[in-house]
């Protein structure tokens, strides 16, 4: 599920898809942190205190190490094999060692300026061992956890990797879990399974969580089928859709319907002339405000990165950093080349696609026969599940999502009243991570306290369930028709005894 560029799709993939390539969307892994930003040439990138450009990793492929040389230049890391014969001399324990600051011989000035000299990062930790005064008195454990803090402090070793659901969502709920309504990555897998999203179906989604379940759902169908989905305000906010950087070929089956129409479409009173009577300049502000979105979660990011990187000791996944790009940034405001008639012809096309395809997705809604429905949003469940079922064909799956339990209790009840469900389950996934190690495998002492709760469940048809319903009637009548001959008979015992 890694890799949905390696995935067939309609179209037969590049050859050269494991490679990177000019504007590519990639991920940047430094240990536990991650950082989603697009390729581009003679661009800086800033990433854990560390700035460097991106062109160097043009043509390799997804998963290199690179280690950030002077210049801002990043080298492909050549692996070291670390000789096996070689006995570490260690102490017992650690009870006569005194953290007192007076037992590194190398000073901050000294470490500077090996550092002006371009000296690598693994040569100082190198040198930081050989000055240490008590690191030959600590054990092997102890010995490797100083060598992998000093590694983590002086080597810039960066890894890019290919962008994959879970690792977008870690990022998220790592770093910003309030943008993604703190889903965590194990009970966005659980909404994949429970909704049975697999290539070709036609699926609902209705999200706010910065379009990282459209962008799961869009890798898992590898672009067969369709996907509908509905959005709160001016236009569908895809952030997180972006650094999946999928293919042109993967849009092609994605629609989006305003969600403020949906009660005319249930009505039968939609029409094209609701779309057409709506301010000419709304597709333009709908457009701005998505960029300008956009923009400001790449400003809020920006700022946060700088405040989130000043202390050292911050756990990793707080660290961990994302850029998001924005697509449409070439048509906020005319070129200097081109004139603002040109713009202007320019956004009313832009508006009359956009007009088209939510006609088309209001057709693929009027036929009732989705194969699925997600919900994932900041709003009340309820009302929302319960329009939206009705254009569900019997015997689909739909899973509701909610960072808290009570809204999906009172949703819980609402669905028995109202019938036309079965199998409703509430369910809470719980996570908790593993350090694994020789002689150190044990649960780490940090867990997550809550990623979320699930309502799912299957629809089926109204009409079978008045059925089933007059049928229960008729055999409750003849139960107790049965309860009252026994009766009699008992009447009729004394009788014949006597």
């Amino acid at each position: 599920m890694e890799d949905s560029g390696e995935q067939p799709g309609p179209q037969p993939p590049h050859p050269g898809d494991h490679r990177i390539r000019d504007g590519d969307f990639v991920v940047l892994k430094r240990e536990d942190v991650f950082k989603a930003v697009q390729v581009q040439r003679r661009k800086k990138v800033t990433f854990e205190k560390q700035w460097f450009y991106l062109d160097n990793v043009i043509g390799h492929s997804y998963g290199t190490t690179f280690e950030v040389t002077s210049g801002g230049s990043l080298q492909p890391k050549k692996k070291k094999e670390e000789p096996t014969s070689e006995t570490k001399e260690a102490g017992t324990d650690n009870r006569n060692i005194i953290d007192d600051g007076k037992s590194q011989k190398l000073t901050q000035d000294d470490i500077k300026a090996l550092k002006d000299k371009g000296i690598k990062g693994e040569e100082i930790v190198q040198q930081l061992i050989e000055n240490s005064t008590t690191f030959r008195d600590k054990t092997e454990f102890a010995q490797d956890k100083y060598i992998k803090k000093k590694k983590k402090k002086y080597e810039a070793i960066i890894t890019v990797v290919k962008p994959s659901t879970r690792i977008l969502s870690i990022m998220y709920y790592a770093r910003e879990p309030g943008k993604i309504n703190h889903m965590r990555y194990d009970t966005l897998a659980q909404m994949l399974t429970l909704g049975n999203i697999r290539a070709g179906n036609k699926m609902i989604v209705m999200e706010t969580c910065a379009g990282l379940v459209l962008g799961a759902m869009m890798e898992r169908m590898g672009g067969f089928g369709s996907i509908i989905q509905l959005y709160p305000g001016g236009g569908p906010v895809r952030a997180a859709t972006a650094c999946f950087g999928f293919p042109k070929s993967f849009l092609s089956g994605l629609y989006e319907f305003p969600l403020n129409k949906v009660d005319s479409l249930l009505n039968g009173t939609f029409s094209a002339e609701m779309l057409s009577s709506e301010p000419k300049d709304s597709a333009l502000a709908e457009e701005s405000n998505g960029t300008l979105e956009e923009e400001k979660q790449t400003s809020e990011q920006e700022n946060e990165d700088g405040v989130a990187e000043a202390p050292e000791g911050n756990h990793p996944e707080e660290q961990e950093t994302m850029e998001i790009i924005s697509q449409d940034a070439e048509l906020k405001e005319p070129k200097e080349g081109g004139s603002k008639k040109d713009y202007i012809q320019e956004k009313q096309r832009r508006q009359e696609e956009q007009r088209k395809r939510h006609l088309e997705a209001a057709a693929l809604l009027s036929e009732r026969n989705a194969d699925g429905l997600i919900v994932a949003s900041r709003f009340h469940p309820t009302p929302l599940l319960l329009s939206l079922l009705d254009f569900v064909a019997p015997s689909r799956p739909f899973v509701v999502y909610c960072q808290y339990k009570e809204p999906l209790l009172e949703c819980y009840t609402k669905l028995r009243e109202r019938g036309g469900v079965i199998n409703l389950r509430l369910s809470e996934t719980w996570l908790r991570n593993y350090q694994v190690l020789p002689d150190r495998s044990h649960p780490k002492l940090l867990m997550s306290g809550g990623g979320g709760y699930l309502l799912s469940g299957f629809t089926v048809a109204m009409d079978n369930l008045k059925a089933d319903a007059s049928l229960k009637l008729n055999s409750s009548t003849l139960e107790s028709h049965k309860t009252e001959e026994p009766a009699a008979k008992k009447r009729k015992c004394p009788e014949s005894d006597s």
